[in-house]
């Protein structure tokens, strides 16, 4: 038997409503809706069930964007996206890895739900035009210019130095290294002076409801991190594509995601919303 359309191409249906979402549980759900709305076709008069199921998903996520828009206004603290553990092979594909990272979709929080349905459609998956248009409900020209708007609202806001994965598995090691031993001298040292922490408890556990800027505050509040639980580990992990890590205390599980720029952490993302905290385990399967 051929496998069903919706099976092969579950993978990419993900990734494509997580980067709209930034939200596994929510990109989870609009599969399944999708799944159901998939099952009432006539498969046999669909040409090119991709794109077809490109559009559906595309179309879910919207509803969905538009509803937890909404909820994020009222959301107790900073929202960031929910990690997700990947597998080292993520980092092989460039742009793939770059369109899961943390920054990125930090980046794709600050723009209108079309316009960051069109830009994900357009700038990761490379979608035509055409394909965007009717999967958004516009005109492939008006596509064209919100492809356009989006692109430079993301050019001004991402990190602006790509840097190797090996130079990332560098500072991402000495930087747990040091928060095992709370050395504030080497904290202070790889963190570039102008450094911000973004942290996200939703309101549920222990996290800075504003972001923390500057070395000179950041490193002593992580310089403690060892202290005020009996138990804390770290482990480095792959999350969204980069080298990165996992802390617990007292086995209670965050993420950490680090943005590097010239050797030095420029941006610390950490992720303590237990709900938040579910996809650590299993590497999530991406694709595009």
């Amino acid at each position: 038997m051929t496998e069903d359309p919706f099976v092969t191409h579950r993978s990419l249906l993900f990734t494509v409503s997580y980067e709209m979402l930034g939200s596994a549980a929510d990109a989870e759900d609009v599969l399944q809706e999708s799944w159901l709305r998939w099952a009432g076709v006539d498969h046999a008069r669909v040409r090119d069930p991709r794109a077809y199921l490109v559009r559906l998903v595309t179309r879910q996520s919207l509803n969905r964007l538009r509803t937890l828009s909404r909820s994020r206004e009222q959301y107790v603290g900073e929202w960031l996206p929910e990690p997700l553990l990947t597998s080292p092979d993520v980092a092989e594909d460039v742009e793939l890895a770059e369109s899961v990272s943390m920054a990125m979709l930090t980046v794709l929080e600050t723009l209108g739900p079309t316009e960051r349905a069109v830009f994900v459609l357009r700038e990761v998956f490379e979608l035509p035009y055409g394909e965007i248009a009717e999967a958004v409900g516009k005109s492939a020209a008006a596509v064209r210019q919100i492809a356009r708007r989006a692109r430079e609202h993301v050019a001004a806001r991402r990190p602006r130095v790509r840097v190797s994965r090996s130079e990332q598995q560098a500072v991402v090691e000495r930087f747990l290294s040091a928060l095992r031993t709370g050395r504030l001298g080497e904290l202070m040292e790889i963190m570039a002076p102008d450094v911000v922490m973004i942290a996200d408890g939703g309101g549920l556990v222990a996290a800075a409801l504003t972001p923390v800027r500057g070395a000179d505050l950041v490193a002593p509040l992580l310089a403690r991190a060892n202290r005020v639980v009996d138990a804390f580990e770290t482990t480095a992990v792959w999350l969204n594509g980069a080298p990165a890590g996992r802390l617990d205390f007292d086995g209670e599980p965050s993420a950490v995601s680090l943005v590097v720029e010239n050797g030095r952490i420029t941006r610390i993302y950490v992720v303590r919303n237990p709900r938040k905290l579910t996809r650590l385990d299993e590497p999530a399967e991406l694709a595009r």
